[in-house]
């Protein structure tokens, strides 16, 4: 199964333990951002990294959003709702989901919400 993670750079390292246990069982991650955190970034090199998770997005099967999320993983959500992406949101804040925090496309069919701890939405996830 190809994946590819969305999240704001504040959860770089969160993103970085689901795709090692998702790489540990088998599953391809299409692209990964973290590798630019805390770089030096021009205006150009944006704009490559965004061409770039476009494609990640694209080549992937699933596309796994970690909450609290930023402005371009909600551009990514879109993007996979769009492309008709298997959808996992996952969070171990229950209040993320409340409907003073959400958004409205997180109640569509095709998302999955996940609430527990990174090993619990992982199981859940890998289950399919």
């Amino acid at each position: 199964m190809k994946f590819y993670i969305g999240s704001g750079m504040k959860n770089s390292r969160l993103v970085q333990y689901y795709a090692g246990i998702l790489k540990k069982n088998g599953w391809q991650q299409t692209y990964d951002w973290t590798v630019h955190v805390n770089q030096e970034v021009s205006a150009r090199d944006i704009c490559g990294y965004a061409e770039a998770e476009k494609q990640g997005i694209a080549d992937s099967d699933a596309v796994i959003l970690l909450l609290p999320a930023g402005r371009g993983s909600h551009v990514e959500l879109g993007m996979a709702l769009a492309w008709n992406k298997k959808i996992y949101l996952c969070t171990s804040n229950r209040e993320d989901f409340s409907i003073e925090n959400t958004v409205a496309f997180y109640e569509l069919p095709q998302v999955v919400r996940l609430t527990g701890t990174a090993d619990e939405n992982l199981k859940r996830i890998m289950e399919g």
